[in-house]
C-alpha cells in the first residue's frame, strides 16, 4: 500500500486524538501536508500544547491504529452529508459549491470528515505514528503537529 494512503488516513486519526486531548476548541482543521510518510495536521487553536498532551496525542493515536477500526467511506450528495454530519465534517478551508457530491471519511466515534483522498481500510494498515514536531504560531492561531508513519 501507498505511503500516501497510509500517511493520510493517519491525518484522520491524529486529528481525532487532537479533539480527545485538547478539546472541542482544536476540530478545526486550517491545513493538511502529506509527503511520502510524513504528514503536518494544522488545527485552529490557542496555544502551544504541553509535553504531556503531545505524548498523549500519539498515544491514542496508535491505539486507534491498534484497534484496527474499519475506516468508512461514504459518497453522498452534498445536502444528505450536511444533514447527517453537521458542519463538523467540514474544514476551515471551503469545499467549492459546485461539489454537489461528498465523500465522508468515518472513523466511528473518533473522526468524521469530507475528504476526497484514498483511505487505508482499517486503522491497522497505516503503521505507527510517530510525532516529530509542534509549532504553535500565536498570532495567527495555528497549533501545527508534524508526523511520521512508520512501517
Amino acid at each position: 500500500m501507498e505511503a500516501e494512503v497510509r500517511t493520510h488516513t493517519a491525518l484522520h486519526v491524529v486529528k481525532g486524538a487532537v479533539v480527545k486531548v485538547l478539546g472541542e476548541k482544536a476540530k478545526w482543521t486550517a491545513g493538511v501536508y502529506v509527503d511520502g510518510n510524513h504528514g503536518r495536521l494544522t488545527v485552529k487553536f490557542d496555544r502551544k500544547p504541553t509535553p504531556e498532551e503531545v505524548a498523549e496525542i500519539e498515544r491514542l493515536a496508535n491505539g486507534k491504529v491498534k484497534e484496527e477500526v474499519p475506516v468508512k467511506v461514504y459518497e453522498l450528495p452534498r445536502d444528505e452529508a450536511e444533514e447527517r454530519f453537521g458542519e463538523d465534517m467540514y474544514d476551515l478551508f471551503p469545499i467549492p459549491p459546485e461539489v454537489k457530491t461528498l465523500k465522508i471519511v468515518v472513523i466511528e466515534g473518533w473522526n468524521v470528515n469530507a475528504c476526497n483522498k484514498e483511505h487505508t481500510r482499517t486503522t491497522g494498515e497505516i503503521g505507527e505514528i510517530k510525532i516529530r514536531k509542534v509549532r504553535f504560531r500565536r498570532s495567527k492561531g495555528l497549533l501545527g503537529i508534524s508526523f511520521d508513519v512508520l512501517d
